[in-house]
């Protein structure tokens, strides 16, 4: 059972840990970020969580009897001054050594439920087009793809996918 928390300071030194792989990072720059990226991002989940009910929430499974961060999911705002602007965005990350077990479509239909919750009525999910893995649960979530667009930062070609809660 996964269970999803806000982020603590604590995190992003996990966060740091369980996505220091080039697999996990293929689709987020092809390289580990550096520690000071994740203790800005789970700072900023932090203020998300308060100022909107939501964010991306802290992953946690118990394995081993242990409770252990393996990823995160959940939404914010669409961060950038380019693609859909002022839409709530869908997104999840995973170490790589928890892959092919459902933990990322079961957290995301919770962090759904949530968002749900505070009156958000629709969320897109951004998706490079190579990225069969987040294609497909996009998919299981129920999401329609709505555009293809070429990311100004990369270069890539992308999905927008969109689901109407």
């Amino acid at each position: 059972m996964v269970n999803l928390r806000v982020p603590t300071d604590e995190d992003a030194f996990a966060w740091h840990r369980v996505f220091d792989d080039p697999d996990v990072m293929e689709f987020h720059g092809g390289k580990s970020a550096e520690l000071s990226v994740y203790e800005e991002l789970t700072a900023r989940q932090r203020r998300h969580d308060a100022e909107h009910g939501f964010c991306f929430w802290t992953m946690l499974d118990v394995i081993d009897g242990e409770e252990r961060v393996i990823g995160f999911t959940g939404a914010q705002p669409w961060p950038h001054e380019w693609g859909p602007r002022g839409e709530i965005e869908i997104g999840w990350r995973l170490g790589r050594e928890y892959w092919g077990r459902g933990y990322v479509t079961a957290a995301a239909r919770t962090a759904l439920e949530r968002v749900r919750a505070t009156g958000v009525t629709s969320v897109v999910a951004m998706v490079n087009s190579r990225n069969e893995r987040s294609i497909a649960v996009t998919r299981r979530l129920g999401m329609e793809l709505v555009e293809t667009f070429t990311s100004p930062t990369t270069d890539q070609f992308g999905h927008c996918y969109r689901l109407a809660l």
